[in-house]
């Protein structure tokens, strides 16, 4: 097919609709590239539940295959699952998924040995050229030795690593809901928690990629209304919601309200200070809560702030030797797992913290949820730059106001902040506000959303 790639080549993956956009015969030569572009003899390879992942992840394996890349194939995997084989197995690797995104679509998430992230400026360019070169000339010649494709199941070595990093033996039982979305949280959730002091209660387990339930999309709150109103029937400690692809998780109380990220994140992070003898880095982005350098800094370990993404965070990971970081976004990053994302170590420290103590959820997190969020709100302009400009004019030169460049415009005061970030694809502005109270908030967002929509 004559695919135009500046569609389909996302900053950080591949990513498009079946077989509009990207079809079988150009998975194989992203194959090819990948195999050309990271120079191994070996590649895992991994897909999700969607109607178009088992054809699409084959062909991409044929396409390296054919240029001598021996390829391990382990079948319908999480992406958290893909990563830990590439980083146990020390492979690249390719995850064929499009995580939340509607059925029609589908992607590739690659990365390096060891789970180091391919993006834009990490190999991802160099394998959409070669991509490009090959759709217009045809496909590179096969090597002398075509490679060997063989399965190997890796979702018991996967959920013993995540269990050997958290202990969950000595919790008091808890009763859990779990809503997987159709996705693949059905496929890890049952090992993962299997013998463990915990009464699960699933949602949506059956692999099913046309998603008939509800998107699999649990930052939309539309998409844990179910969630909420079976965690509240069935009178459970709380409940988790994990994304198509299962790299992210979110988390509820048992009053069935969200808990955000930012509270998960600075959990998670005092957590992992304690077992690291309360130090080391933590990384956040800096549309994550004022909660979670503070309560990095409360434990002994030092924040960094980075920009939003999961490139720059491993990035500042790797850079600072970091033990932890977490996103707004619900996907929280650890050292042990290879600097990559995993929900389903997030959602066991959560459990894990939950259960060694006797009070609720709600409760537990109201140490880490200190400030009133807006949540990310997203505004149609015409002129991003335009708008971007008159916020700035807006700000600029208040007293006790600081302004800073390292992604969007952030505008900073005592008692307040706001972000707004220009999205990548689409002509919108993303505004982020938090305040130390709810009509603070509600203040500093609606002068910012005047400004950004005048």
């Amino acid at each position: 097919m004559a695919a135009d790639l500046s569609q389909i080549v996302k900053a950080y993956d591949v990513r498009g609709v079946v077989p509009d956009q990207w079809d079988e015969p150009l998975a194989e030569l992203f194959g090819a590239a990948f195999a050309r572009v990271t120079g191994a003899s070996a590649i895992v390879i991994g897909h999700d539940m969607r109607p178009s992942s088992p054809g699409l992840s084959g062909a991409f394996a044929r396409g390296a295959a054919r240029l001598g890349v021996d390829v391990t194939e382990i079948g319908l995997c999480s992406t958290d699952q893909l990563y830990y084989a590439s980083g146990a197995l020390d492979l690249p690797g390719a995850m064929f998924t499009a995580s939340h995104n509607p059925a029609q679509y589908n992607g590739i998430k690659m990365c390096r040995a060891g789970a180091a992230p391919v993006g834009q400026d990490t190999g991802l360019a160099d394998i959409r050229a070669l991509v490009e070169e090959w759709t217009a000339s045809g496909a590179p010649a096969p090597a002398a030795t075509t490679g060997a494709v063989t399965r190997r199941d890796t979702l018991d070595d996967y959920a013993a690593h995540l269990r050997s990093l958290v202990d969950l033996t000595s919790i008091r039982p808890l009763k859990v809901v779990v809503d997987a979305g159709n996705g693949m949280g059905g496929h890890t959730v049952p090992t993962v928690f299997a013998g463990l002091p915990l009464d699960v209660v699933p949602m949506y387990f059956e692999l099913d990629g046309t998603f008939p339930n509800h998107e699999a999309n649990p930052l939309d709150p539309a998409n844990i209304v179910d969630l909420q109103k079976r965690v509240r029937e069935e009178g459970a400690d709380l409940g988790i919601a994990f994304d198509g692809d299962a790299d992210r998780c979110f988390v509820v109380d048992e009053r069935g309200e969200p808990v955000s990220p930012s509270a998960v994140t600075a959990l998670v992070a005092a957590r992992e200070l304690a077992r690291y003898g309360g130090q080391g880095t933590v990384i956040h982005n800096l549309i994550t809560s004022w909660s979670v350098p503070e309560v990095v800094r409360e434990h002994g370990g030092t924040p960094v702030r980075t920009r939003v993404g999961h490139s720059f965070i491993k990035a500042e990971m790797a850079t600072s030797g970091a033990i932890f970081g977490g996103e707004h976004s619900a996907h929280y990053y650890f050292k042990d797992f290879w600097n990559a994302d995993t929900g389903m170590l997030a959602a066991l420290h959560v459990l894990a913290a939950l259960g060694g103590q006797d009070g609720t959820l709600s409760r537990l997190v109201a140490q880490y949820d200190r400030y009133a969020g807006s949540g990310e709100i997203n505004s149609t302009v015409a002129d991003q730059a335009g708008r971007l400009a008159a916020i700035r004019a807006a700000y600029e030169g208040r007293d006790g106001v600081t302004l800073d460049d390292l992604d969007g415009l952030t505008v900073t005061s005592a008692d307040w902040w706001f972000n707004v970030r220009p999205s990548n694809t689409e002509p919108l502005l993303r505004l982020n506000a938090e305040a130390r109270d709810e009509a603070a908030m509600a203040k500093v967002r609606d002068e910012a959303l005047a400004i950004i929509r005048a």
